[in-house]
């Protein structure tokens, strides 16, 4: 067991330098310091997906027996595809020990994960949910990550562009407040403006049509006189 363990430990350290080196489009991974056995990972929304703006923190682990054996996937973060904290039934998990090869690599196992995130087939731990549902897991994804201690140790850059996002968000959000408050007090003068200006604009109506009636009275009685001088 020792044996396998080395052999493990030595492929996982080759597997974190080639995706250091050539990373997977999407997806950031860390083994834990104390263990390299574990490792988590985040991926963020692919653009053109109901998952793009979210981040989706999940973990890896890998039996000592790796790469001989598949690792057991879960996702952490809630994301309408995958239940949380539940092994992940696919085909480079350990649920399917018959379909795995031994010359797949961590980045292989990350591409298929995000691969199969994007799909809608269904398997054991997938959970059905509309886009919508989706998109309104993302959009809180940001600040459910930010309460894992674990992802905020292991992803400090991933952290800093949350917090950027957030900060954007909310300043986002404060402006559309604010031209939404801006528009409403606009309406509000107008009514106020249209409903001093109506008794007015009543009045001088009226006092055209006085006038008005006044000028036709004195010309018609103009006329009669005239008439009768002749």
């Amino acid at each position: 067991m020792a044996r396998k363990s080395i052999t493990a430990t030595s492929r996982l350290k080759q597997d974190y330098l080639r995706l250091k080196k050539d990373p997977v489009p999407y997806v950031v991974a860390e083994p834990v310091p104390s263990n390299i056995l574990e490792w988590h990972y985040v991926v963020k929304g692919p653009e053109n997906t109901p998952y793009e703006g979210g981040y989706y923190h999940g973990k890896l682990v890998f039996p000592g027996e790796f790469p001989f054996q598949p690792p057991s996937i879960y996702m952490t973060t809630p994301n309408g595809r995958f239940k949380v904290n539940t092994r992940l039934c696919l085909s480079i998990s350990d649920f399917h020990p018959d379909t795995w090869n031994p010359a797949w690599s961590v980045s292989t196992i990350l591409t298929g994960l995000l691969s199969f995130m994007i799909e809608k087939s269904p398997t054991l731990g997938s959970i059905n949910t509309t886009d919508w549902e989706k998109k309104q897991w993302a959009y809180q994804s940001l600040e459910f990550n930010l309460k894992d201690k674990t992802f905020c140790k292991l992803f400090p850059d991933t952290v800093a562009e949350i917090k950027s996002e957030l900060e954007s968000r909310k300043e986002r959000e404060l402006q559309t407040r604010h031209q939404s408050t801006t528009s409403e007090v606009s309406s509000l003068i107008r009514n106020q403006l249209n409903r001093e200006q109506s008794p007015i604009h009543s009045a001088l109506t009226n006092l055209a049509v006085i006038v008005g009636f006044a000028a036709f009275a004195y010309t018609v009685k103009y006329v009669l006189r005239n008439i009768a001088l002749e």
